[in-house]
């Protein structure tokens, strides 16, 4: 990604054809290309409506315009704001027209924002929420991403930083000084103490990494089952259209099926899988070891028997809760099958009657209430943040017990600081920045 003084421009808003289209400029050429296009500029941050012109002077369209000098902008440079119709060939030319200007390209995905981190208007927490929140799709991701991308997780980073620098001072003060009266005498009751309820803090923030997790990627749920035990109409039901094929046919399914779901705010993936049992078609196999390992990374497992299946649950590899599902009771079952009517389950249901299917889904929403208890509160999601959390807290818990000396324990301290910073981005985070804008889309 260019870092270079190029005035940029893109299309910033969705696909087209659209009622409108915003189109944004950035770059110390901004204000005077759009000088050039549409005349004198509104005063700051308030909208005009005035006539947009090529450099011949033929007119393009007629829209809002709006103008944003730096610092005081997006990306902390002087950036314009074209609202046009969003007409596919108008909003081309308009586009066309600005790149023909000697120093205006257009932006790379992720760009603008990529200039507002240079700039310091956000740091990568910050721009990872923004990411995130581009993307939600629940209210519950959406709530999530606000708090990273308003800066709140900053501000929690932040101040550990901050106290761990005053206690990296006390030490070395007491190491260079020692004999000063304003130093105080003992590190051990101040400092360490300090030491010790930061890491309890990363900690408990810590904890709250898997349900936050859950709420960004969704609650996986597995449908697994022998063959024909009903999976795919499951599937079909909870979804409410077709999305997998029902046949009588054994093996009808042979990959992962996934869709999404809106549980109460969250986002559910449910998954439908091959039939598990033992076979000698190579295919199948493939299908069958997908069903087990999806099973097996799941938060939660749905486990299908027919009603007249005389066997017991099969079963089924997973640290996840498992609901067991009696599928078809339609049907009635057989003599043999109603003998055995008392052996555990969860549910009985009908797809093809709906019986049951809301007691189900209510043991699904149980199942994620049970496994993230979100209240909103910024909390660490990107394995990034993660891992940069775990390596300073495993330096902080060592320099709190440690017997080494002074100068040792004070670089440890500084190095977990450093830890902290990374998070953020104030340190050596420059070969991270590529992979983290490239998930924008072109004109953010």
């Amino acid at each position: 990604m260019s870092r270079g003084s190029d005035t940029i421009y893109a299309l910033s808003s969705g696909s087209l054809p659209a009622g409108v289209a915003v189109v944004r400029i950035s770059g110390s050429s901004a204000l005077g290309v759009a000088t050039s296009l549409c005349g004198p500029l509104p005063p700051a941050r308030r909208a005009a409506l005035r006539w947009i012109r090529d450099r011949n002077d033929v007119a393009i369209d007629q829209g809002l315009v709006m103008a944003f000098p730096a610092p005081a902008s997006f990306t902390g440079e002087d950036c314009i704001e074209f609202q046009v119709h969003g007409g596919r060939a108008s909003v081309a030319k308009l586009l066309n027209t600005l790149g023909s200007f000697e120093g205006v390209r257009q932006a790379e995905a992720g760009e603008f924002t990529r200039r507002a981190f240079d700039n310091g208007k956000l740091d990568l927490v910050e721009i990872e929420g923004l990411s995130d929140l581009l993307v939600a799709e629940t209210e519950m991701q959406r709530r999530l991403a606000l708090e990273q991308s308003n800066g709140h997780l900053s501000e929690l980073y932040q101040s550990w930083m901050t106290r761990l620098t005053r206690c990296r001072a006390l030490i070395e003060a007491e190491l260079d000084f020692p004999d000063e009266e304003d130093v105080p005498g003992s590190v051990s009751t101040s400092v360490w103490a300090t030491v010790g309820t930061i890491a309890d803090e990363i900690e408990h923030h810590l904890q709250k990494h898997k349900a936050a997790e859950i709420v960004r990627d969704g609650f996986k749920v597995v449908i697994a089952g022998r063959p024909n035990a009903g999976k795919s109409s499951l599937l079909n039901t909870l979804a409410r259209r077709e999305v997998a094929i029902v046949t009588e046919i054994e093996g009808t399914t042979r990959d992962l099926i996934s869709i999404d779901l809106d549980m109460g705010g969250y986002l559910v993936r449910l998954t439908d899988t091959a039939g598990l049992r033992d076979t000698s078609d190579r295919i199948e196999q493939e299908g069958v070891r997908r069903a087990k390992m999806s099973a097996a990374e799941a938060d939660l497992v749905i486990v299908l028997k027919d009603i007249d299946d005389l066997g017991d649950f099969p079963e089924v590899d997973s640290p996840a809760k498992l609901l067991k599902v009696i599928t078809k009771v339609d049907k009635g079952p057989s003599v043999a099958a109603a003998a055995r009517r008392a052996m555990e389950r969860d549910v009985n249901i009908s797809t093809a009657t709906g019986q049951g299917i809301d007691s189900l889904t209510k043991r699904i929403s149980d199942g994620l209430a049970e496994s993230v208890n979100f209240t909103g509160e910024a909390t660490a999601v990107r394995t990034r943040q993660v891992d940069l959390l775990r390596e300073a807290l495993e330096l902080l818990r060592l320099v709190s017990s440690s017997k080494a000396s002074l100068e040792l324990r004070a670089e440890d301290l500084r190095q977990s600081s450093h830890l902290l910073g990374k998070i953020t981005g104030f340190v050596d985070v420059e070969e991270l920045l590529g992979v983290i804008f490239s998930e924008f889309c072109i004109g953010k």
